[in-house]
């Protein structure tokens, strides 16, 4: 009766019946190998051949019996082990995404301190970037003023995965800056305007045309391609309502392109109200 509940005992208990296994095990491989060891053979490598390959056989015997053995508790681990990497990584996902992110930046070498961009809607100077996030100054870019806002940006590293990345520190130092002028249809001769407004605009540009010249031709070397500039230019057009437009595009510094924008305003409503009031004048 004893020998019943040992037994039941002994085979319910897997670390005891562990144990039991693995010590067989070891005692058969030690008696083959002794076998092994007291035959006499008349190629001196062969027995040695044979107790490497009992030992092998050895472990690996242990190795499939213990798993057989704990197969339950294994499963269970395992499947606690997935849950467990499924639950960290669906909490850590966006520090996981930021990560790639940095990763992204790294190897594609889209930009690097001090340079300007834009990502997705956001428009700055790019001044701290880590493995979670990068800090942009702000830059009002959308309007074309090209100033500083005072705030700063700290985009987390996973937006440059889902928006696009443009480098704009090209025009960090000079812009090809266009703007449109917009009048109602009148007796106002829009050519003679076109030729003042054209020579007022290479004027403003003189200072800085030798430099402007050698950034143009630095850009085009480098991008490839002919870009606009260094000389202003001036078209006409109309709306869609029918209005008189003219669009005016200079190539100049970045921090001059607002005040030389507003000079350029103030020449076009002085020439336009000249040629009115000479119109009404005259009639």
């Amino acid at each position: 009766m004893y020998y019943h509940i040992i037994f039941d005992y002994l085979t319910q208990s897997k670390v005891l019946l562990s144990i039991a296994y693995v010590a067989i095990i070891i005692c058969l491989r030690w008696l083959i190998v002794f076998i092994l060891k007291r035959k006499p053979t008349n190629e001196d490598h062969f027995p040695k051949r044979l107790i490497n390959s009992a030992n092998k056989i050895a472990t690996f015997t242990i190795t499939l019996g213990i798993i057989l053995i704990w197969l339950s508790e294994l499963r269970f681990l395992a499947l606690s082990v997935a849950a467990f990497v499924v639950a960290l990584v669906m909490a850590t996902r966006e520090y996981i995404q930021c990560l790639l992110g940095a990763v992204y930046i790294a190897t594609t070498r889209a930009f690097s301190i001090g340079d300007w961009i834009k990502v997705g809607d956001h428009y700055g100077e790019v001044v701290r970037s880590d493995w979670l996030s990068t800090a942009l100054l702000e830059i009002e870019v959308s309007n074309k003023s090209y100033e500083y806002t005072g705030e700063t940006l700290i985009l987390p590293n996973n937006k440059f995965l889902i928006s696009s990345v443009t480098n704009l520190n090209f025009i960090k130092r000079y812009v090809a800056h266009s703007f449109i002028i917009t009048r109602e249809p009148e007796s106002v001769n829009f050519v003679q305007l076109k030729e003042a407004i054209l020579l007022k605009a290479n004027e403003y540009c003189l200072p800085f045309k030798d430099v402007a010249e050698r950034y143009n031709n630095l850009l085009q070397h480098r991008l490839g391609i002919s870009i606009f500039g260094p000389e202003a230019s001036v078209r006409l057009s109309t709306s869609e309502l029918g209005k008189n437009q003219i669009t005016i595009t200079i190539f100049c510094p970045t921090h001059e392109a607002l005040n030389i924008e507003q000079k350029l305003i103030d020449d076009f409503m002085l020439l336009w109200y000249q040629i009115v009031e000479s119109t009404k004048t005259k009639s």
